[in-house]
């Protein structure tokens, strides 16, 4: 892995006023919010740099405003929020840039922490404008990234000020990177991917990659359905992307070529009608009534997941095997999940695991807390497991 630039580089900060890229896109009900999770992601970072006596300026994005100020996207109804999870009181800037932001910066005392206003709100942000972030720069002595979840933006809180201060990674950031190279980087073999979800089509990329870098891929989730139909199976009602037969075809061709095994479903739970606890049967997967669809994957299944997580000495997993939400169709991710993490718990396997459906998962099973790392990064875990660059981390890299 390349080497980063880390709050470990950095000495003498007291006094230094230093731009915290954060992920403070939290869900907001009444004005309330209902899940502190990045949150408490991103606090370590803002708590060491403050009591190390640095002025913390948070920037973050809430929303998709479109470059300009709405009023139900403003950072300001998570101010309180914030201040519970840090235990202090932060202070709030009703913009990120201009007279607003700066006479708050200038107003700040050592160990204090800011919060701006949406960086979004302005249209410069996400052209990564260079006058935009030139005004951002302006209350910044240092540069600090700890927002993974972004990082696959080129915007100009996300990568362009890493041009113009001194970048580094927070401690959030350093870890997903440190979880990231033990997955795909340089993992311990034999390496087993599950990836799960609905459609094939939001993730081939993501299985044209993967099939040249793990030992074994798992494909769930109503995924799989296009897989089987493409050797010529029917799956009656099942979810599946008839047109992309040849796409799955030439993925496996792939996977064989490159000496990785495609673990695809033998059995599979099918019901004529999706809703929780509809009557279900237990089929081979060359077995699907014409009128019926296949919502999880069977016991034997399962156990082959199992057998080959067991094999594995790392896990990485993206999507669920099943439609996890309804009972009894979560089975199949349950076991599984549960399987991976007493492999973890037992010193076994290194398990890293993202994607928002997957982390839903996770925590359905209660296994979430077991896992060596959950992502919480949603559309930059996937396009790293894609095997693409990410400007916002790239651009954080020692020279």
């Amino acid at each position: 892995m390349p080497a980063f630039k880390t709050l470990d580089d950095l000495t003498d900060i007291a006094g230094k006023r230093i731009l915290v890229r954060v992920d403070l896109n939290v869900p907001v009900s009444d004005g309330k919010v209902t899940d502190a999770t990045r949150i408490e992601r991103v606090a370590p970072t803002i708590t060491e740099l403050s009591k190390k006596g640095a002025k913390v300026i948070l920037l973050a994005h809430f929303g998709r405003p479109k470059g300009e100020p709405v009023a139900d996207m403003s950072l300001s109804q998570i101010v309180m929020a914030v201040n519970e999870v840090l235990g202090q009181k932060i202070l709030f800037a009703s913009d990120c840039i201009g007279p607003e932001a700066e006479d708050a910066v200038a107003s700040m005392k050592n160990g204090d922490v800011l919060l701006l206003e949406n960086t979004r709100f302005h249209t410069g942000e996400e052209k990564n404008d260079s006058g935009f972030t030139e005004e951002l720069a302006k209350n910044g002595d240092i540069y600090v990234n700890d927002a993974f979840s972004a990082a696959h933006r080129a915007h100009a809180s996300t990568e362009g000020l890493a041009h113009r201060l001194p970048a580094y990674a927070g401690r959030t950031m350093q870890a997903e990177l440190e979880a990231l190279e033990k997955g795909l980087g340089e993992p311990a073999r034999p390496v087993v991917a599950i990836v799960g979800g609905a459609k094939v089509s939001s993730k081939i990329d993501l299985l044209q990659n993967l099939v040249k870098k793990v030992d074994a891929l798992v494909i769930g989730g109503g995924m799989a359905n296009t897989f089987i139909a493409a050797q010529g199976i029917d799956v009656g009602k099942s979810l599946c992307e008839h047109d992309l037969a040849d796409t799955a075809r030439a993925i496996m061709a792939e996977a064989e070529a490159s000496g990785c095994t495609i673990v695809l479903p033998s059995d599979g739970v099918v019901a004529r009608e999706f809703k929780a606890n509809a009557a279900n049967e237990t089929v081979a997967i060359d077995a699907i009534p014409s009128d019926a669809m296949m919502l999880d994957v069977g016991p034997k299944s399962v156990e082959a997941v199992n057998e080959w997580i067991g094999k594995a000495s790392t896990l990485v997993w993206n999507g669920p095997l099943g439609a996890f939400e309804i009972a009894p169709f979560d089975t199949a991710t349950v076991s599984a999940a549960k399987f991976a993490a007493a492999e973890t718990k037992a010193g076994r396997l290194i398990s890293v695991a993202g994607g928002g459906d997957t982390v839903a998962a996770l925590n359905h099973a209660g296994v979430a807390d077991d896992f060596s790392y959950v992502s919480t990064a949603g559309g930059a875990f996937l396009e790293w497991m894609e095997g693409k660059e990410l400007p916002g981390v790239s651009v954080l890299t020692k020279a």
